[in-house]
């Protein structure tokens, strides 16, 4: 969940300790597309200007340009903010590239400088018809791939869920310290998939700045805090019962999702942002230090993305998956020097240089992960 991150991540551009990617120029190789050529986008800190603001049904692709002095997110949103594609963390001079395939119909585009609130929002209309992605035989068969992955995680997450769940409301606090990150290792795993269903990913993952939102903290992060900070969860019990029924949701909403199969590659290179923007700095799990369990679940979650996408990467850019299998090997080799038990050591027993060896490993396989999408839309 990305809410209200400006912050950590401008602090952490500034430290050699997290060399996050957002702090570098990216460039995903993007060429011009079917719905005619690239749309620029000029965000700033008070603005979010889109050259277009109308284009063919298809692949589109985005380009946006951080003009302002704050980092910044661009999001294409369908009706009911459904979450057709983001792009976040592009720092004050930097641009990246957003590809989505849109069929017909309204949207809205927005720029969130800062990272923060609704977004400098403007209309965005698709027309005609397009044939889609997954006409692809084998782009059809990587999301059906990616699907049976998200339903087993989501299956897992129902159960492990439901065991923390119990535990909270049975006052059985070291049972559900231990539950804790072992149920949010299948959420992390999915949370692109996730967050596409509007304000459901905040009330399961917010931290305690959605309050800034005008949101209820509540979910995972709320109970974390009772755990681990005032030691009482005899009140915790709706906050508990309600996380539970969010899950229950948006694991229905998840498995019935169509996928794209950009939203592959797109979630794979946000999984890793996520690393990037809350795990490295220790901003996720603040209260439990439990961050190296979501880090590892959102490495495994990226890399399930691209197994689904294997086929048709080795067909397509053949050198570029065998530089993802040597980075994906690399951060997997980095993060088990700090296995611990059945799981990970805690963010605040890592010193600076072994959270910038972590950090450096996430950066070297961010950027070939940025190049998929664009493989993927035929760029």
């Amino acid at each position: 969940m990305r809410l209200l991150r400006l912050s950590v991540l401008a602090a952490s551009c500034a430290l050699a300790v997290t060399g996050l990617s957002a702090c570098g120029k990216e460039d995903n190789g993007g060429t011009a597309d079917a719905a005619g050529g690239p749309i620029a986008v000029a965000a700033s800190d008070t603005a979010c200007e889109v050259a277009r603001t109308d284009t063919a049904a298809g692949t589109v692709t985005f380009t946006v340009t951080n003009k302002g002095t704050k980092v910044t997110e661009f999001y294409v949103y369908a009706e009911g903010d459904r979450v057709m594609a983001e792009v976040e963390n592009i720092g004050p001079g930097l641009s990246r590239d957003m590809h989505v395939e849109l069929p017909a119909g309204t949207y809205e585009t927005a720029c969130k400088p800062g990272m923060v609130g609704k977004g400098i929002r403007g209309a965005f209309t698709v027309s005609g018809s397009a044939q889609a992605l997954n006409a692809d035989a084998k782009l059809a068969a990587a999301t059906e791939s990616y699907s049976r992955y998200v339903r087993s995680q989501t299956d897992a997450l129902l159960v492990k869920t439901q065991e923390f769940v119990d535990a909270v409301k049975a006052g059985d606090i070291p049972k559900a310290k231990a539950l804790f990150p072992v149920a949010r290792t299948y959420w992390e795993r999915i949370e692109p998939v996730a967050e596409i269903f509007g304000d459901l990913d905040p009330k399961i993952d917010g931290r305690e700045e959605v309050i800034e939102e005008g949101m209820a903290f509540t979910g995972f992060h709320r109970i974390e805090k009772d755990l681990w900070v005032t030691g009482d969860v005899s009140k915790s019990g709706p906050i508990a019962d309600q996380l539970m029924v969010d899950i229950k949701e948006i694991v229905a909403r998840a498995n019935a999702e169509k996928l794209s199969p950009l939203q592959l590659a797109n979630g794979a290179k946000e999984l890793l942002d996520e690393v990037a923007t809350g795990k490295i700095t220790g901003e996720e799990d603040r209260y439990s230090h439990t961050d190296l369990w979501d880090f590892a679940a959102n490495v495994q979650g990226s890399k399930a993305a691209i197994a689904a996408l294997r086929p048709v990467l080795q067909e397509r850019a053949p050198d570029l998956v065998t530089q993802l299998d040597t980075n994906f090997t690399a951060v997997e080799a980095a993060l088990d020097k700090h296995r611990k038990g059945d799981g990970w050591q805690l963010h605040n027993e890592l010193s600076q240089a072994e959270l910038k060896t972590l950090s450096d490993a996430i950066n070297a396989l961010a950027e070939p992960v940025s190049k998929v999408a664009a493989v993927v839309a035929g760029k």
